[in-house]
């Protein structure tokens, strides 16, 4: 008669043993596949079929508070966010990018980059800070000139790379990941650039759906310190406001973040 463990989990290997099979010895290693799963059954038949865990509650009480960030963005001040039919609009446009980007990925990823265009390895963090943002960002220098002084040259090493597509059209979901990590982690702790903003949206269109957990944290972190940056403005024409209000758009409009998104007023 089988038992009750049989008929819920019948064997999928059944084999017939013979008379000698329970004087297998469990310490000594089997010499046929049969001996095998022989032993198998023997040890599996040794276990209790209920276990109970011996646990100690006073170690229990030190690890019990688990802090998790579920927190939303700062409330834009009034007239500082955007009206919904402005965000509908920069979702559309978005999408138009990012269809764009997948469809001539390939013929962008071909293009020859100049000489002066060497990118950053996978973990260079500082590489791609200065790639991305140009040293007189990222080193915090200014150059000056007067105006008796010609126009210097524009050098990408100062100012930063701008991300073509044939730059980002090159990069993988890792790499895209990684980069915008790297980004957000340093505007943690500095003010907004152009060269941010247009980075940053350009990863964003280059973020593939659906989002991997990392991602969404990322992006995340992204919308609160934007709305964080944006709530210390002191006038509705700051130049920083439009660029914003876009990014806390994107991740909460296109990417579904809803309980980040800026209401109506």
């Amino acid at each position: 008669m089988k038992s009750d463990v049989e008929e819920l989990m019948p064997r999928l290997l059944p084999v017939e043993f013979g008379p000698s099979a329970e004087d297998l010895d469990l310490n000594e290693p089997p010499r046929n596949p049969r001996e095998y799963l022989r032993q198998v059954q023997l040890e599996a038949s040794q276990c209790p079929e209920v276990v109970v865990a011996q646990i100690d509650p006073k170690k229990l009480k030190k690890k019990q508070t688990v802090n998790a960030s579920v927190a939303g963005c700062h409330v834009a001040p009034v007239g500082f966010s955007p009206s919904l039919h402005w965000q509908q609009q920069q979702v559309s446009h978005f999408s138009d990018v990012r269809q764009s980007i997948t469809k001539n990925r390939k013929h962008w990823s071909r293009q020859t980059l100049d000489d002066n265009v060497l990118m950053p390895k996978l973990t260079d963090e500082e590489g791609w800070k200065r790639f991305c943002l140009g040293e007189t960002v990222y080193l915090g220098t200014s150059s000056c000139h007067t105006d008796a002084e010609p126009e210097p040259a524009l050098d990408y090493s100062k100012v930063g790379f701008p991300p073509f597509l044939s730059i980002v059209s090159r990069l993988n979901q890792s790499t895209v990941l990684m980069v915008m990590e790297i980004l957000i982690s340093w505007f943690e702790e500095h003010e907004f650039v152009p060269q941010l903003g247009r980075w940053l949206y350009s990863l964003l269109a280059c973020l593939e759906k659906p989002l991997l957990p990392e991602a969404h944290s990322c992006i995340r972190q992204l919308a609160r310190r934007c709305a964080q940056l944006r709530s210390t403005l002191e006038s509705q024409e700051d130049e920083k406001l439009p660029a914003l209000n876009l990014l806390i758009c994107l991740v909460a409009r296109y990417f579904e973040q809803n309980d980040l998104a800026d209401q109506p007023e």
